[in-house]
């Protein structure tokens, strides 16, 4: 199991999924020729490529790595985490990993991403015999930028409603400007507790781009955010340009009465996010998380069953 875990670590440091790298290409040819937002997407697919070759991370910042893990009836979480804290530990000796965990009162560097709540594991026992694990790597960039808004709030004249949301949402990625390592994607949890409301904004960050949410209000705030980003006029790294977002998704959870929170996990354009599902001692590496499969058509989801 440890084997398949390094190399989920390996593959989703050095590639950027496909959905991705289709919305970075699009997004360099909505910019005009020769302007500075051009010429950032232009190095940005480049580098892409380059690590994808060379197997070397897409970003010298590899994150915080969140794991998903989905596991049958029977197998222990112990196990598994002692199989991510080997894969992690042998990641970082071969460079897929750069050293990145550090005591917060100290400031003192383990040296190989392991520590108190590093990595970030989240285990869920399901009734399937296989074995599913999601990896995302957030920068710290990224992390910096994301946020958190209470409603109501007076200063946005922002409600307890969608048009609340939509107000902060807009106003947070305003105030990000270029520090997120943008363009960005960008996960809204709405509801919820402030924990849980970051949990379901991180959550969103594992969907594919091309997914259309299953509510209609919020499928329908997801793409009017993007097309209202992108008129900011932020730009890929805060240059200018026609492309803030590469996309907006938006889960929910239920809340207290007394709270109404909406959290933003930002995600910078290095998307790392990868899969794996293992049966016995065979394992298939996709892009696909088991979250984006939430959000999956209904004659697409029985395809792939």
């Amino acid at each position: 199991m440890k084997k398949h875990f390094l190399e989920l670590i390996r593959r989703t440091s050095s590639q950027i999924p496909p959905d991705v790298l289709s919305a970075l290409e699009a997004a360099r040819d909505a910019e005009a020729a020769g302007s500075p937002a051009r010429s950032v997407l232009e190095d940005v697919l480049k580098n892409c490529a380059l690590a994808a070759e060379s197997s070397r991370p897409v970003c010298q910042d590899t994150g915080t790595a969140i794991w998903m893990v989905y596991h049958p009836p029977g197998v222990s979480p112990r196990a598994l985490e002692r199989d991510i804290l080997w894969a992690t530990r042998e990641a970082t000796r071969r460079s897929y990993l750069r050293p990145n965990a550090v005591d917060a009162i100290t400031g003192k560097n383990s040296g190989d991403n392991t520590g108190l709540g590093l990595p970030v594991l989240h285990f869920h026992e399901w009734g399937k015999k296989s074995l599913h694990a999601d990896l995302l790597l957030k920068g710290g960039g990224s992390e910096n930028v994301s946020a958190q808004y209470s409603l109501p709030d007076s200063a946005l004249k922002a409600g307890r409603d969608l048009e609340g949301v939509r107000r902060v949402v807009i106003d947070g990625i305003f105030k990000a400007q270029g520090q997120g390592c943008g363009p960005g994607i960008i996960g809204v949890g709405v509801g919820g507790d402030r924990a849980t409301s970051m949990l379901e904004a991180k959550e969103q960050l594992f969907r594919l781009l091309t997914d259309r949410n299953p509510d209609p209000a919020l499928d329908g705030l997801e793409r009017r955010l993007v097309n209202e980003l992108n008129r900011l006029g932020v730009g890929p790294m805060g240059f200018g340009g026609a492309t803030t977002v590469l996309g907006v998704k938006i889960g929910k959870r239920h809340r207290l009465p007394a709270s109404f929170f909406v959290s933003l996990a930002y995600m910078c354009w290095a998307c790392r996010r990868g899969s794996v599902s293992i049966v016995g001692e065979r394992a298939r590496f996709d892009h696909m998380s088991q979250i984006a499969a939430r959000y999956r058509p209904d004659a697409e989801r029985k395809r792939a069953s």
